[in-house]
């Protein structure tokens, strides 16, 4: 019997590899290839590794050291022998609130503005940022370009009820199996849309065009935040992943911008054609 092939519509295949390849959820990764890539990023990094590593550690063995156990056991009380995986993310999740919070008192929000500003250049936005921060484009090196900010420059701005809401979707880990899933999840809904809060600042939103923009990509948002999140429970690497994550954030706006550049170039070009008129009497 002859073998029957199946054959797929023209163009379906190049548009599902590309809808995968451009998943939010992949761009983090995309940012930890894209950051290993590129050593004019390295410096960023050098600059802030040691001591975030070490504070990193210190908060991490200390968590571990007093609070871990007598979570399990109260976590046993729920989950039986799961108690041990899901109260060493308990651990990890209640660890990753206290470095954030602790990196914040370090400036390294600032860091992280520069390595997103540095992948916006170097994927040929130099324009873009040069609206909010002074540019030497004489230099061939992206992060030697970045000059002093002409306005308030954050990456991610503190939030209170963003900490809030951390600490009481924590319990969420007591219930059995889908507990840590529904955190991570829920966290990362919350937590997504603020990797482009310095793109909103860069577009000049405002708080109403901010959420409306948000909306339209709510799910895409809650798959970045929620992988940023995991990446950020990896003991010892928050600091690494945290850098990463804003090239993979810096990654994804640049594609947002060709799309939206392209879009913009569209309806010009609709503008500027004569509409239709018959000369004929």
């Amino acid at each position: 019997m002859a073998s029957q092939h199946r054959r797929f519509p023209s163009g379906l295949l190049p548009q599902t590899t590309k809808a995968v390849t451009g998943a939010s959820w992949l761009y983090p990764f995309k940012g930890i290839v894209y950051f290993i890539k590129h050593p004019f990023l390295y410096p960023l990094l050098r600059a802030r590794l040691l001591p975030c590593f070490i504070l990193s550690l210190f908060v991490l063995t200390n968590l571990f050291l007093w609070t871990y156990l007598p979570q399990v056991a109260f976590l046993a009380i729920f989950h039986g022998p799961l108690a041990w995986v899901n109260g060493a993310f308990l651990v990890l999740g209640e660890s990753a609130a206290i470095v954030a919070l602790l990196f914040e008192a370090f400036f390294v929000d600032e860091t992280l503005v520069d390595v997103f500003d540095a992948v916006l250049i170097n994927e040929g936005l130099e324009n873009f940022v040069a609206s909010s921060r002074l540019l030497n484009l004489d230099e061939n090196d992206p992060v030697k370009q970045l000059g002093k900010p002409t306005k308030p420059a954050v990456y991610s701005p503190f939030s209170l009820r963003q900490i809030i809401e951390f600490i009481f979707l924590l319990p969420l880990n007591f219930i059995p199996i889908a507990g840590t899933p529904m955190f991570l999840v829920l966290t990362g809904y919350r937590a997504g849309p603020f990797h482009h809060w310095r793109y909103f600042k860069l577009l000049n939103f405002s708080k109403t065009e901010r959420k409306a923009f948000v909306k339209r990509r709510q799910l895409r948002y809650t798959w970045f935040g929620t992988v940023a999140l995991l990446l950020q429970l990896v003991p010892v690497l928050s600091m690494l992943f945290l850098m990463t994550t804003a090239a993979g954030s810096a990654l994804w706006v640049a594609k947002l911008e060709e799309k939206r550049r392209d879009h913009q170039a569209n309806e010009n070009n609709h503008q500027i054609l004569p509409q239709y008129a018959d000369d004929i009497a």
